[in-house]
């Protein structure tokens, strides 16, 4: 119940959102993609930076980050570290204690490698999906609003 209620805020947050419904969708993906690599304390202005150097939405870089949270972030960590550890085959211990990049890079230079080796790869598909999905909503947001223009 709870999780449908966060899914329908986040849905109606995105058609608030103005502008191409190209734009729109490559802003969210970018922030979809960096929500989901493990750059935690970075995650915002990655996505906003890098949206605004490929001109895409700003304002949906910023709202897609937020697909990293609490409570997906250490199964994001865990899943880009155990990908990146098949990739490199390393074997170095992985504890969900470490919440930020600083505390990781003190691990050392093969499991960050690792991790934001992995984090980039499983990035890759959701911020696909996220591209069509977004795209899909704002393009229908687009033509509503269009059709009321008319009507008015």
């Amino acid at each position: 119940m709870i999780i449908k209620k966060k899914i329908s805020q986040f849905v109606d947050r995105v058609k608030k959102l103005d502008g191409d419904p190209h734009h729109i969708a490559v802003g969210m993906s970018i922030g979809v993609f960096i929500g989901i690599t493990p750059t935690f304390p970075f995650h915002t202005a990655l996505a906003v930076m890098l949206a605004y150097i490929l001109r895409a939405s700003k304002a949906a870089a910023a709202l897609g980050v937020w697909i990293g949270n609490p409570l997906t972030m250490p199964f994001f960590y865990f899943t880009s570290y155990k990908t990146g550890q098949l990739i490199f085959k390393t074997s170095l211990p992985f504890d969900l204690k470490y919440t930020s990049l600083t505390e990781l890079i003190k691990l050392g230079s093969d499991a960050t490698l690792a991790l934001m080796t992995g984090g980039t790869l499983i990035g890759i598909l959701p911020a696909i999906l996220t591209y069509f999905i977004t795209w899909h909503i704002a393009k229908k947001v687009h033509l509503r609003k269009k059709q009321r223009e008319h009507i008015s």
